[in-house]
């Protein structure tokens, strides 16, 4: 055992990768599909995974080469995610005969996720200790009466996940207004919401505003907040193209991740064989929370090179296309350099080696993810880094702009297709006259809200389109709970997950056909789209048999419900089921910019959505113009002996779904139960490596004062002094519900007060 490498109990820890993908990588998609799938329909598989013929992967939102695709055009984790929802093993009724839910209750997310396919529908009733079948008709009208016999539509709420396509989402949102309510809360609610709304202030438009190739064209890219390595492995291509082309990247993140020091191509002989390719230029090990002053940095050093007489901005974007620039001007100057220093942990040096490379640049972007949007002042950070790329006029011109990427298949296209608990006017009003209905108007509840609504007793039914709603939300007490004052939830799923476990009092689990599936209907072998993280919209075709012949659409289930729910509908539902295509016509009068949508993807396969930002220069503001915001540093208060810790995710893991309990690149093997700590903070504490700790997070003004997360091995790591990372879902509970984002009402996973606390040698 060298002196980088720790064992205890479960866990080894070895020494952190300063590359990513490569041969390795190559191995482990192999190795998974193989295992899981078989070695000739798993590599069948992959080579139809994101062709503009085969199937849009169900992991990450990152777009494809438009019209143009290579042979092999996935990366490791889409490999894992095709094994995962193609795997030869099915969690059948025999299985939930042997299983009680109070023993499925001890057993991991990795474990539960491993028993194989969902393959019949499943009802819990209440009091009983096991789940048992029952038919779809049963299901149904179960699900039909309970939704039925509530006082009021909005006693309901309707949870979607990323997963869904745009036709089901569609169809989905049609249904829950026609029922009368506005009670759409989705994975958006915990991930991206922070950059729409703050998008939304500042520019006009809630999505990002750059193609993939603005991306590899650009001269500087920043990066905040996000770990592509990881989380989107075909970002790497993407950034090494845009290297290859002479452009500067900066990360600026608490950890320095394996995949934005080297990328390995393993499309190539020198990313299998050979060094591969640096990517970052510049990395700023910025505090947890300390985005904010980093960016007023960024900002004041512009401003202040431009006083000089530097010609730094860009006056003449400015005056004609911004608003509110006097007095952001006058704010960043009047921000200390001191105080940005203390808040961000960075130095004036490092910022303006930053400010080096923007300055030099004449196409900037910037690139996001929940680094960025799961903090109190998540809405800031959005702002601040659109108005960084507002001083040089990096809006509204090709290879420059903003980019927030999206981490599920379809979230981005769900919240197009109506998937909100706050639509526009304009939208609802689309709806009601292409469908001839009377459409609710007030707001309804975001995931936040529908859970302190479930505890208020003021929703009695869950429905979830896809998802793992208990493990995804924080405050896992508080949501079982809440969960538990329903009269039914229903889990439309594909895998076992720990939402089938913690239920209202009655719960359903309809088993759902996957992506990689036929989905056959009357009329046809169905197609379906989605949208991707830069405003493409794309086909996606199923390719094998359906794990059971028990499966259903998440169409089909929506139509069934839909029509036994509402039996005086004059929308035909059953005609929508038997052809998708009827559900495109129908988004195509409603949602702008869908004109033609059954002939533009039938002659092309995808087509790039309009963006008046990139198009036109054009902001769609209460001023008219991009719209500079004054955000003021407001630091998370840390006492004394604690530490400001985020939630991250693993490289084994997509979302809460967890494929095996190792992080290669951050040299974790065997256990998620970790808390990465700088060495400096273990010693300050008493503490060292490989202890056995548990975490308690504090509040204030919370009922709860203290929570706890037991049994986690500290892990020596190169963090800011102050910080600390561990695995998300694992450490969710720390987190009460009142924890989220001014404006968006984002859970702040990213920011949590916590101390460490040494366990006995009783306990150990």
């Amino acid at each position: 055992m060298t002196k980088n490498t720790i064992e205890v109990k479960n866990l080894q820890v070895t020494k952190q990768k300063d590359w990513a993908a490569g041969l390795t990588a190559v191995v482990s998609a192999y190795k998974n599909v193989s295992t899981k799938v078989g070695p000739i329909k798993g590599t069948r598989l992959l080579t139809q995974l994101n062709q503009i013929e085969g199937f849009d992967c169900p992991g990450c939102a990152w777009p494809d080469p438009l019209l143009k695709r290579s042979t092999f055009e996935f990366c490791e984790n889409g490999a894992k995610a095709i094994a995962d929802e193609a795997t030869s093993k099915r969690a059948t009724s025999a299985f939930f005969e042997q299983h009680s839910i109070e023993d499925l209750k001890y057993k991991s997310d990795r474990w539960l996720n491993d028993q194989g396919r969902l393959v019949e529908p499943l009802f819990l009733a209440e009091g009983a200790k096991h789940y048992q079948p029952i038919s779809w008709s049963d299901a149904l009208e179960l699900i039909a009466k309970n939704l039925s016999q509530l006082d009021s539509p909005n006693h309901a709420a309707f949870y979607t996940s990323g997963r869904t396509s745009n036709e089901a989402a569609f169809l989905y949102q049609l249904f829950v207004r026609q029922f009368g309510t506005n009670n759409l809360p989705d994975c958006s609610n915990m991930c991206h919401e922070s950059s729409g709304v703050g998008l939304t202030e500042t520019i006009g438009v809630s999505k990002g505003t750059v193609s993939l190739h603005d991306l590899e064209n650009s001269e500087a890219i920043f990066i905040f907040g996000q770990n592509p390595g990881s989380n989107h492995p075909r970002m790497l291509t993407s950034l090494q193209a845009a290297k290859r082309q002479g452009a500067k990247i900066v990360a600026i993140n608490p950890l320095d991740e394996a995949g934005l020091k080297r990328f390995k191509n393993p499309q190539e002989a020198e990313g299998l064989i050979g060094a591969g390719t640096a990517l970052r230029d510049l990395y700023l090990p910025v505090k947890i929370n300390g985005d904010v002053a980093f960016l007023k940095g960024l900002c004041k050093a512009l401003i202040e090179r431009d006083a000089a007489g530097q010609d730094v901005l860009d006056h003449g974007f400015i005056a004609e296309y911004c608003h509110g620039f006097t007095a952001f001007e006058q704010n960043m100057l009047d921000t200390s350099w001191t105080h940005i220093e203390q808040h961000s942990g960075l130095t004036q040096n490092q910022i303006n080696q930053a400010a080096d490379i923007a300055c030099a640049s004449k196409k900037t972007i910037c690139c996001w993810a929940m680094g960025m949007t799961q903090h109190k002042n998540a809405v800031a950070n959005v702002q601040l880094m659109t108005n960084f790329l507002m001083l040089q006029g990096n809006l509204g011109k090709p290879g420059a702009g903003v980019c927030p990427v999206r981490g599920h298949s379809n979230v981005q296209g769900d919240r197009t297709m109506g998937i909100w608990e706050k639509p526009s006017t304009a939208f609802l009003d689309a709806l009601q006259q292409t469908y001839d209905f009377e459409v609710p108007r007030e707001p309804g509840y975001d995931t936040i809200e529908t859970i302190q609504a479930m505890a208020k007793g003021q929703v009695k039914v869950l429905f979830a389109l896809g998802g793992n709603f208990y493990r995804a939300t924080p405050d896992h007490t508080a949501t079982k709970q809440a969960l538990a004052n329903c009269e039914l939830t229903v889990q439309v799923s594909t895998k076992l997950n720990q939402s089938h476990l913690y239920t209202g009092k009655n719960a359903l689990i309809l088993p759902a056909l996957g992506r990689t599936e036929l989905d056959q209907q009357t009329s046809g072998i169905q197609t379906v789209t989605v949208e991707n993280s830069m405003g493409v919209v794309q086909t996606s075709h199923g390719k094998i048999p359906p794990a059971s012949n028990l499966l259903k659409s998440e169409v089909a289930i929506v139509a069934d419900l839909a029509t036994l729910t509402l039996p005086n509908s004059q929308i035909n539902w059953l005609q929508m089921k038997a052809d998708y295509r009827l559900i495109r016509d129908g988004i195509a009068q409603v949602i702008p910019d869908f004109e033609r949508f059954n002939q533009r993807i039938e002659e092309f396969g995808e087509f790039e959505l309009p963006n008046v930002v990139r198009d036109e220069r054009k902001f769609v503001t209460a001023s008219g113009k991009a719209n500079f915001i004054v955000h003021d540093i407001e630091s998370v208060h840390v006492p004394a002996g604690c530490l400001l810790m985020m939630t991250i995710r693993s490289h084994d893991q997509f979302n809460t779904t967890v494929y095996t309990n190792n992080d290669r690149y951050r040299g974790i093997h065997g256990s998620r139960r970790v808390i990465f700590v700088n060495a400096e903070d273990l010693i300050d504490l008493g503490l060292q490596a490989g202890q056995q700790i548990d975490i308690h997070s504090h509040w204030q003004n919370e009922k709860i004062h203290t929570r706890t997360a037991d049994d986690f091995t500290l892990v020596e790591y190169g963090i800011p002094r102050g910080c600390a990372a561990a695995y998300y879902p694992e450490t969710n509970d720390l987190i009460p519900l009142s924890s989220v984002a001014d404006k968006s009402n984002t859970p702040a996973y990213k920011s949590v007060v916590i101390s460490l606390h040494k366990k006995t040698d009783k306990e150990n």
